[in-house]
């Protein structure tokens, strides 16, 4: 039965011919953030990736609004943000010039980037190509673009990785201001994300 904006229903996946998860489900809504936890190999990146349609599963469904994604694979991806283990940035391009870029793939001109360089303290990066920063400025770089996308459903694997504190904190913001405006979230982490309202969803329990 559908319920929410997403739908997973009875979804089973393996990696490496193991089965990793089976008979999976959940639902997410407009403004809700859901937290994957769980051992390592207990199947976050996993089910990440097959909502992300970058791996395969073996049986169940995802619906978005009512409807397969498997029968409309480019409009499910058009409404999806994604940040893994890599970062997802052009090294030659500039800080601002990777956000713009993740706006107009969208259909966007601009608007907000000015803000999400401010939010995540990227200001006096913006003009710098991606490949000069370190990782910590890499990590604040990919989840600004995340943020920049203006897309309906993050879907984020470890976002706090080589985060400092007051990296951590800016995520936590541009988390909170993408619930806020309607907008949905699935993360896999071992911290803590502290977001008032969220959910978890501990694999291999």
């Amino acid at each position: 039965m559908v319920t929410g904006l997403l739908d997973v229903t009875e979804l089973a996946c393996r990696r490496g011919g193991r089965r990793v998860f089976d008979r999976l489900s959940f639902s997410l809504g407009a403004g809700e953030l859901l937290a994957l936890t769980g051992r390592n190999g207990s199947g976050k990146t996993t089910l990440l990736r097959a909502l992300a349609l970058l791996a395969p599963i073996d049986s169940g469904a995802i619906h978005w609004q009512g409807s397969d994604v498997a029968m409309d694979r480019e409009r499910w991806r058009g409404q999806l943000a994604w940040l893994g283990h890599l970062d997802g940035l052009k090294g030659d391009l500039t800080v601002r010039e990777n956000l713009l870029l993740a706006q107009r793939l969208r259909g966007g001109h601009g608007d907000g980037v000015a803000a999400t360089l401010a939010t995540f303290d990227l200001v006096a990066l913006a003009a710098r190509p991606v490949r000069t920063l370190s990782a910590g400025q890499r990590r604040r770089s990919a989840l600004a673009r995340v943020a920049a996308s203006a897309a309906s459903v993050w879907l984020l694997d470890e976002p706090l990785n080589a985060l400092d504190m007051p990296g951590q904190a800016a995520l936590r913001a541009a988390l909170a201001g993408h619930l806020a405006s309607g907008g949905s979230a699935i993360a896999a982490t071992h911290a803590p994300l502290d977001m008032a309202g969220g959910r978890t969803l501990e694999l291999g329990a």
